[in-house]
């Protein structure tokens, strides 16, 4: 399936300008920071997205082989299957009026390649992954702001939409075909192919787990989610750099695995597989995206007949280490979400924006 080669344009130049806005704000010491094993230093990274764009949609050839990158020595700065993350604060990074620079060369040329090559399926599917890649740098760069404090460049204003959680869902269950169906354009490798799965039948919570519902597991003896403190006998949460009471019907935000199985035991509920999440919001009585991602029970694994795709270090080296979240947060792009699509960290992460829903237990 040949894709519109001016629809991926607009995202592609729509990724880009969101990566220009949510990395407006650093500059000076903040295009550094602390070294942390759960952020990159920012001029790094914005490098990073640029060299994987000219990587893969304009260095590489049909043959496998690579053309030479439009910086000199850039392989040796930003490729990170090669480059230690800890290493990555001390390298020899171009100052970001030239970082930015190239970013704009390279997507230039691949803009004048689309013009080019209308047809090319082949181009369009490492167009696509660059648009998605730099989708999640997006937002990591709001992750880096959330744990350094700085200031939300999305607007300071920035709330969650209510949950109203009355009564559970009740989902037959049955056969489902869990993942992307061949059709359906791009996807990444680790949510192909569809297959068929026996579920059974099962009760969902209509919304995540709401502040307020968690306020009651704290009060109980639960552990609070990081970002939050007490003062004067008041919960408060850090959204970005700004100290706020919780909202009682938002969402729960920076909450890790572990963390939400706790509360889920205290609840005596449970966290649903990745394959519940996707009957669920494949049948219409969910939304898949409800500005939080959402924790699943399902370790993070390939599905049968799983082959890798060109971009190998996307799935293959966190299988088995990770767990499954599905939705998508407030600060992923809607072009990215589908119902097939599989997030993943490992289970202490609870910096990125992520809640949780329960199922009833039996």
């Amino acid at each position: 399936m040949v894709a519109d080669a001016a629809a991926l344009e607009r995202d592609l130049v729509a990724s880009r300008a969101r990566t220009l806005l949510v990395t407006a704000q650093l500059d000076g010491a903040r295009l550094l920071g602390p070294k942390l094993a759960i952020v990159n230093p920012p001029l790094w990274e914005i490098g990073h997205v640029a060299w994987f764009q000219e990587y893969w949609c304009l260095r590489l050839r049909p043959d496998g082989t690579r053309g030479e990158p439009m910086l000199a020595g850039a392989d040796a700065l930003y490729d990170s299957a090669k480059v230690a993350h800890d290493t990555r604060w001390g390298l020899p990074l171009p100052d970001l009026a030239a970082t930015r620079a190239y970013g704009e060369a390279v997507l230039g040329r691949v803009r004048a390649r689309l013009a080019r090559e209308p047809d090319n399926a082949w181009f369009h599917y490492f167009v696509r992954l660059a648009t998605f890649h730099e989708d999640m740098h997006a937002e990591a760069f709001l992750y880096t702001h959330q744990t350094l404090g700085y200031g939300n460049p999305l607007g300071d204003d920035r709330s969650l939409p209510e949950v109203h959680a009355e009564k559970d869902f009740e989902f037959k269950g049955g056969k489902l075909m869990l993942g992307a169906r061949k059709a359906g354009g791009f996807v990444f490798d680790n949510e192909k192919w569809e297959h068929e799965v026996d579920i059974a039948p099962f009760r969902m919570a209509p919304g995540p787990v709401t502040n307020a519902q968690y306020l009651e597991f704290v009060a109980g003896g639960g552990k609070a989610p990081r970002y939050w403190r007490k003062e004067d006998g008041q919960w408060l949460e850090r959204r970005f750099d700004r100290w706020l009471p919780p909202a009682p019907e938002e969402p729960v935000l920076h909450v890790d695995w572990d963390e939400a199985q706790a509360y889920c035991r205290w609840a005596k509920r449970r966290l649903p597989t990745e394959a519940e999440r996707e009957l669920a919001a494949s049948s219409g009585r969910i939304e898949n995206a409800a500005d939080v991602w959402e924790w699943t029970a399902s370790d993070f694994a390939p599905y049968p007949g799983f082959e890798i795709d060109p971009y190998k270090e996307y799935s293959q080296p966190w299988f088995g280490t990770h767990k499954v979240l599905r939705g998508g947060s407030f600060a992923a792009p809607a072009r990215l979400l589908r119902n097939s699509f599989r997030n993943f960290y490992t289970p202490d992460r609870g910096d990125v924006f992520a809640g949780f829903r329960t199922c009833a237990l039996g």
